[in-house]
């Protein structure tokens, strides 16, 4: 053999093992650096209100709460948009199609009169399969695949609201959901519940997030998921980094345990940096804590027609949010489906 031609070969072999191990050996692309930033920033007091409300509800509902959206700013200077920064503010990607919705009148009795047939399609691969989903989001969700923005919810806080999605994709593929549980207290993590005169009005609420698709993939403990706001705080050292995960586990996880603190308009917060391309299929999530599953009562939504009329279309899947129920309120789920 030439020197050329060894030249050339050992080129060609030393480019196809480099390439197959940034491919990983599932076929996926290799993993991004851990570029995920625990800078921890602490609020205290109500927000500036910068959007009075993202969604008016067209007809008249018995459950219709307004949602606003304010910037605080931190001790350090940093700025934040509470409870989210959200693509719905920012008018991007397709808004989410109604399973079901109080305020556009698509209210399916059950399971059996559920049609996907006019959900449009959201193509990532080509040469992808189209896969159906169906999720409930408490209270707001955004949608990614692969970094793709693929369902955003179209009613952000309430009525409770649920969404049929279908994208087309081929395996590995990433889904990264940005939740919030929305708040009434702008900057404070509460709300008034429950609404009427016997309400409470520095409630502090609780998240969640259910969802199945038709290739078989189901929200469980599978999935990576990280808190980015907490509250709210009688004092931010309530907040415990242990590894990269954000406790409060001092304050109970779940109602009617969790302490509803004292402070009204006078609590705290704590907030981490949301780390870039956090959406994508390459981003490392590997630090991240596990999802943590929680039953229908722990959610509180046994009374919701929005997801009790179709459990069929639910069944496998479990509700999922980070470690803390009550007091994480913007939370990133993760899973990369292979």
């Amino acid at each position: 053999m030439s020197i050329i031609r060894t030249f050339v070969v050992a080129s060609f072999a030393s480019t196809l093992i480099a390439g197959c191990q940034s491919m990983g050996q599932s076929g996926a692309p290799a993993l991004d650096s851990d570029n995920t930033s625990y800078k921890r920033m602490v609020t205290q007091g109500r927000a500036r209100t910068i959007v009075e409300n993202l969604y008016q509800c067209p007809v008249k509902v018995g459950n219709h709460r307004i949602s606003g959206v304010g910037q605080i700013t931190a001790t350090d200077g940093t700025v934040i948009t509470v409870p989210a920064e959200t693509a719905l503010q920012k008018g991007l990607g397709p808004k989410s199609q109604d399973l079901y919705n109080e305020c556009t009148q698509i209210v399916p009795k059950n399971s059996a009169e559920v049609s996907t047939a006019g959900v449009p399609v959201i193509e990532i691969d080509s040469d992808g399969e189209v896969i159906t989903g169906f999720i409930v989001a408490d209270n707001y969700y955004e949608m990614w695949v692969n970094g793709k923005l693929v369902s955003v919810d179209n009613t952000p806080y309430t009525p409770f609201n649920s969404s049929i999605v279908k994208f087309k994709v081929k395996r590995p593929y990433t889904i990264a959901f940005l939740l919030a549980d929305w708040e009434e207290n702008l900057g404070l993590g509460s709300e008034m519940f429950p609404i009427g005169p016997s309400g409470k009005p520095w409630y502090p609420g609780d998240g969640g997030l259910i969802a199945k698709f038709s290739d078989g993939t189901v929200t469980d403990s599978s999935w990576k998921a990280q808190s980015f706001y907490i509250g709210p705080l009688m004092d931010p050292k309530e907040v415990v980094e242990r590894g990269n995960m954000h406790e409060v586990y001092r304050l109970g996880r779940v109602h009617p345990f969790a302490k509803r603190p004292t402070c009204e308009d006078k609590c705290y917060a704590v907030h981490y940096a949301i780390p870039a391309n956090w959406q994508s299929l390459r981003f490392n999530d590997s630090n991240w804590p596990r999802a943590w599953e929680y039953t229908d009562d722990d959610v509180g939504v046994d009374n919701l027609p929005a997801y009790t009329r179709y459990p069929e279309l639910f069944a496998g899947a479990r509700w999922i949010w980070t470690i803390n129920l009550v007091f994480d309120n913007m939370v990133i789920a993760r899973k990369t489906v292979r």
